[in-house]
């Protein structure tokens, strides 16, 4: 595998050419390049298989320079690169094979490699057409994914796949089909983004609309919520028991 490096500091670019010499089977470009522009320059010229690509950089950043990438006919895998893990999002709208915060460790290089290599054309221009068919049926304000950072980095969990945000102190636990993950964003934020698709049921929870199972009323006079993949039913807050019902109404009309 070829491998270009893109990095406006000098260091990091040394570090990981370092990194990919232990590699066998791959074969860092010599030439690299500091910003986006040129990363395009060299792509064209060396025909490289994976660009591993900065974010933030001056003159053309890392996502600029990926969505281009993107538009090539037989486009190299782009593995991003970065210090910062808030353009988790945009990296893999922009078709990136993997999203690495730096200090990147030599493991973690190398897992992100052999997915690359797996990733064939024919699966990118899969994605690129499913992506863009998703992009034209999901109004262009709603979110179609959050991140998470967990220990296998940075994770991208579809919203339609969760079904509970729950608040906890500074923390908010999402559960999805595959578990659960932390996130630090704060609930009214998460309300706001995906209110058309969420219910608030008490001031630290949020109740996917379709993870709803039932809605009773317990022995003790509460109201309670059974949620998809929660064991236990969930109170729900007197003050919110009536926009709930009232949901559930336009939801079985």
């Amino acid at each position: 595998m070829k491998v270009l490096i893109c990095d406006d500091e000098p260091l990091a670019r040394e570090r990981m050419h370092a990194m990919l010499d232990r590699i066998e089977g791959v074969t860092p470009i010599e030439e690299e390049a500091g910003d986006g522009k040129q990363a395009l320059e060299l792509i064209h010229q060396y025909s490289p298989d994976i660009v591993l690509l900065d974010i933030r950089m001056p003159g053309m950043d890392g996502l600029n320079c990926a969505q281009q990438i993107s538009t090539m006919d037989t486009p190299p895998s782009v593995i991003f690169c970065t210090a910062y893990n808030d353009h988790a999002l945009e990296a893999f709208k922009a078709q990136a094979v993997d999203y690495l915060l730096k200090p990147v460790r030599q493991t973690q290089l190398e897992d992100a490699l052999n997915r690359a290599q797996r990733l064939t054309r024919s699966q990118l221009s899969a994605l690129s057409a499913k992506q863009s068919e998703e992009s034209e049926e999901r109004p262009s304000t709603q979110d179609s994914h959050i991140s998470a950072r967990t220990r296998k980095g940075i994770e991208l969990i579809p919203i339609n796949d969760i079904s509970l945000f729950h608040a906890d102190h500074k923390y908010v636990t999402v559960l999805y089909s595959k578990g659960e993950v932390l996130i630090d964003e704060p609930l009214k934020s998460l309300q706001d983004r995906l209110g058309d698709n969420f219910v608030r049921i008490h001031r630290n929870a949020l109740v996917a609309h379709n993870a709803i199972e039932s809605f009773n009323r317990n022995e003790q006079g509460f109201y309670e919520l059974q949620i998809k993949g929660k064991e236990n039913p969930m109170t729900v807050s007197r003050r919110h028991v009536s926009s709930v019902r009232r949901l559930l109404q336009n939801l079985s009309r």
